[in-house]
């Protein structure tokens, strides 16, 4: 296992193993529970900067970066710089190669085909996507996560995490699940979706994996299209200063997507309007269907 893989095995507050027992058997520093990564406030200025530049062209790379930053925000940089800084938000240009540290693969963890070619997504449940992140605070960063009905557009469940750990994903998952069950899981190839334990939940749940060509954003459009939208409409417009603040804010925003902002592409109505109405019209056509099979195997006999 990777590190982070070993710190997230970690149970706070167990009640027979104490941390530092935990620690020597997973062959980890204590220390390393409690680091906060330390970055300069120079870099941090940076990182909101291209952020912002990635949220609008998600295609760029960073020599494209580099020369956006020093013509629009006056920050002349060195393109290492920027391939450094990219690597700790987690970020990549939208073209076919090997992803940085949100999606980093594992190659001890079994990967699934792309399901979604050519499918009619007609109603809620049919597909659910994720992904990661990066939110910028005033003094460092946080990482988003969510699960969202491809349908609908509605965000049945997120989690925000000081850390790039495991354990916030399968929250995340875990309370999802608890409102419904999808037919088809998407995400990309990274090491959170593709672990055991991660996708030892949906086959439990009988749920069918798929997920994106590695380097492939593109192919999880919706969760994408649900990234550029929150950081535009709030985290642009709120200077969030730690996990907490920015939690509180995320929760009223989502409120706000799901119950009141009124998409376009679903005709003007809100993504709770959407999703419960379709599962509603999901649910009797499955009884009609039902009751009909019923009667024709009647008939049959």
């Amino acid at each position: 296992m990777t590190h982070e893989e070993r710190v997230s095995r970690i149970e706070r507050g167990h009640p027979d193993i104490s941390l530092a027992r935990q620690c020597q058997l997973l062959d980890i520093s204590r220390a390393s529970l409690y680091y906060t990564p330390v970055v300069s406030e120079t870099d941090q200025q940076t990182m909101a900067a291209i952020d912002r530049i990635y949220t609008e062209h998600p295609f760029y790379g960073s020599r494209r970066i580099r020369w956006t930053l020093a013509d629009d925000y006056d920050m002349p940089i060195a393109r290492e710089r920027v391939q450094r800084l990219m690597r700790l938000m987690g970020l990549e240009a939208i073209y076919p190669r090997k992803r940085f540290s949100l999606s980093k693969p594992d190659d001890a963890h079994q990967t699934y085909p792309y399901l979604l070619n050519g499918l009619a997504i007609v109603r809620p449940n049919q597909v659910w996507g994720t992904d990661i992140t990066y939110i910028k605070l005033e003094t460092g960063w946080c990482y988003l996560v969510a699960m969202l009905d491809w349908f609908s557009r509605y965000v049945v469940s997120w989690r925000l995490s000081s850390t790039l750990e495991l354990p916030f994903c399968i929250a995340a998952l875990t309370e999802a699940l608890t409102t419904a069950t999808p037919e088809i899981f998407n995400s990309d190839q990274g090491s959170h979706f593709t672990s055991h334990e991660f996708t030892g939940i949906l086959l439990e749940h009988g749920i069918r994996i798929s997920m994106d060509g590695r380097g492939r954003c593109m192919d999880n459009i919706f969760t994408e299209r649900l990234w550029r939208t929150i950081k535009y409409e709030n985290v642009y417009l709120n200077s969030y200063r730690t996990v907490s603040d920015a939690e509180h804010g995320l929760a009223s925003y989502f409120d706000f997507y799901n119950n009141k902002r009124r998409h376009q592409s679903l005709g003007y109505q809100t993504p709770t309007s959407v999703y419960f109405k379709g599962r509603q019209q999901s649910l009797l056509q499955y009884k009609n269907d039902t009751v009909s099979l019923s009667k024709l195997s009647t008939i049959t006999v």
